[in-house]
């Protein structure tokens, strides 16, 4: 499955348009990484516990739209954008979608 965040991809047509697919996950705050982020804001730099947490939503919502696709009969998704939202104090939403389409 090709994944790209352009509209076309180099070298290949599209050659049907399936449509919108998405892909999201909401994930909530660890005790754990809750306390040491707040000891690193003491200090400054990366809280690198909440990166993960978003690496980790990234991928999980983007396997997701993948399925998603692939079950439309789809060899690519393109033009894909990722968003999130604060679902609730603690829990965020973690968006990925694009359009799925058969490539050539």
């Amino acid at each position: 499955m090709t994944i790209t965040n352009i509209e076309t991809i180099p070298g290949k047509t599209i050659v049907e348009h399936l449509g919108l697919v998405q892909g999201s996950t909401i994930r909530a705050k660890h005790m754990g990484r809750d306390f040491m982020a707040g000891l690193k804001n003491l200090v400054g730099g990366e809280l690198k516990g909440y990166t993960e947490l978003m690496m980790e939503a990234r991928e999980q919502a983007t396997q997701r739209m993948v399925e998603q696709a692939q079950s439309m009969g789809a060899n690519a998704v393109v033009n894909v954008r990722f968003t999130t939202t604060t679902v609730t104090q603690g829990a965020s939403e973690m968006l990925a979608y694009g359009t799925a389409v058969k490539c050539e």
